[in-house]
């Protein structure tokens, strides 16, 4: 039986710390970005859930080496859910267009 290896650098996910594309429009999208720390260290690797308003899971991502992760969403509020080997932790934010920047802190 063949067993096959998935690590975040084989995930479909795109690479979390590229910058924005030039062809995304700022005035026009939404996009949630951040980084997930553990004390002051980011934490590769991170499974980032968006949920909505009701707590309905929408995507997930995983964090790059540097910890950093980024959605494109409608404005509104969000919960975002970082589940890692670190800790788990979420913080709830609130969007409208632009790029909006958020830290969720694990324990």
């Amino acid at each position: 039986m063949a067993t096959a290896t998935v690590s975040a650098a084989s995930c479909a996910a795109p690479d979390q710390a590229a910058p924005i594309p030039a062809s995304v429009d700022l005035e026009k999208e939404t996009v949630v970005s951040g980084v997930v720390l553990a004390g002051d260290l980011p934490v590769p690797g991170a499974y980032v859930r968006l949920l909505d308003a009701t707590g309905e899971f929408t995507a997930e991502v995983v964090t790059s080496a540097e910890g950093v992760f980024r959605f494109f969403a409608a404005p509104g509020t969000w919960t975002l859910r970082a589940l890692s080997r670190a800790g788990n932790g979420d913080a709830v934010v609130a969007v409208d267009r632009g790029v909006s920047q958020v830290t969720v802190k694990v324990a």
